[in-house]
């Protein structure tokens, strides 16, 4: 018999996989360059970090880490049902909302079946259907030239759809194009899904978002049995390093996410200071305030450069350089500024940059005009 490989008894799904390449982080840069003073506008983190309420709440868990955190996450289950109008029984926690993703993908997705997203979608999305084993059916998305340049087609996914689709994936706002879709055109899309269907609206942006006057898809779940509705607490909350999110459901969908959910997946300190930020309104509207600003000041700085930005409902910018961007994006990490190439989900010229404070907006602005030598 001849030498079996490791690679060759791992499943054909997790085979073929591309891991996730996150945004690079800060420790990674010093080292790689020896750069210092660097900002970091990559990963779409709210640059205010967690409000005083989330603060204190982290500092008690604390003196409580010794012990397993509840298991069900009732406290913040309790405070999220409050918050959405919904049972309790509607809820899955998942660290950050990346998990519920995954958690959507084994519950409902298995080799015979497919999934549909679009072209430049969040990327965990390929990732979470392709470990199953499942098809991913990838809609074309609206060109440039569209009113909301390459944002998601419904028309092209809804041809996708058909007897042996699972899940329909479908970011509102979505990353990393920053586009987004009004409620009438999106709310249709859903009610026409077939029954056997269910639809996955992932807004991890929402908060950010109220500016466009995005619609709450959480309204929609008394009368929408197959809708999911994604929520984080990375980023408008500030949570990032403590991944924190959910999923709102119908009970029964609630449910079967629970039988494949790990015990103990939101840890003691994650479950207090999403409790506690969820309380605190003012240091949320701070956030929304200063995200709202900054859309508006690295608008108006990369437009003064003469550089395409796309429009964004979201706490990033999309931005076309009209060339490749991996030169440009050498040059800002060499002056210490992180932003995040794009080329991984098929748009090589673009990068997205997370809107900070008016500072690291600023610097970056700078940066970028000494690397592409126009006056910022």
């Amino acid at each position: 018999m001849g030498r079996t490989t490791i690679v060759e008894l791992v499943a054909p799904g997790v085979r073929r996989l591309q891991p996730y390449v996150p945004g690079k982080p800060i420790s990674e840069l010093e080292r790689e360059y020896g750069v210092r003073d660097i900002v970091k506008l990559a990963s779409n983190e709210n640059p205010l970090g967690p409000g005083p309420v989330a603060r204190a709440a982290m500092a008690k868990a604390l003196t409580e880490i010794g012990l397993y955190p509840d298991g069900n996450g009732y406290e913040l289950k309790l405070r999220l049902a409050r918050h959405h109008g919904v049972p309790i029984e509607s809820i899955t926690l998942g660290n950050g909302s990346n998990d519920v993703l995954v958690l959507l993908a084994e519950a409902f997705l298995t080799a015979d079946t497919n999934a549909v997203f679009s072209q430049y979608c969040f990327a965990v999305y390929p990732i979470a259907v392709q470990a199953t084993g499942a098809a991913a059916r990838v809609a074309p998305a609206l060109p440039a030239s569209a009113a909301m340049p390459l944002g998601h087609d419904l028309a092209a996914l809804a041809r996708l759809v058909d007897a042996t689709t699972r899940l329909v994936f479908v970011a509102n706002p979505n990353n990393p194009t920053g586009t987004w879709l009004e409620e009438r055109a999106l709310r249709e899309f859903v009610e026409r899904l077939p029954p056997t269907v269910v639809a996955v609206v992932d807004e991890a942006y929402f908060e950010y978002s109220r500016a466009a006057q995005l619609p709450d898809c959480s309204r929609w779940l008394g009368e929408l049995p197959n809708l999911v509705i994604t929520r984080t607490f990375s980023k408008a909350y500030g949570l990032a390093g403590l991944r924190v999110g959910y999923a709102l459901s119908s009970p029964e969908i609630a449910d079967t996410l629970n039988r494949v959910r790990q015990p103990f997946n939101v840890n003691s300190v994650a479950l207090a200071a999403a409790g506690g930020a969820l309380d605190d309104t003012v240091h949320l509207e701070h956030s929304v305030d200063l995200n709202r600003s900054g859309l508006k000041q690295l608008g108006e700085g990369l437009r003064a450069l003469g550089i395409t930005v796309l429009p964004s409902a979201a706490n990033f910018v999309l931005v076309d350089l009209g060339g490749p961007a991996g030169p440009i994006h050498e040059g800002l990490l060499r002056q210490g500024v992180i932003a995040r190439p794009v080329g991984n989900y098929g748009l090589p010229n673009h990068l997205r940059v997370t809107s900070g404070t008016p500072e690291q907006n600023e610097r970056f602005l700078r940066a970028l005009y000494s690397v592409i030598g126009r006056p910022a």
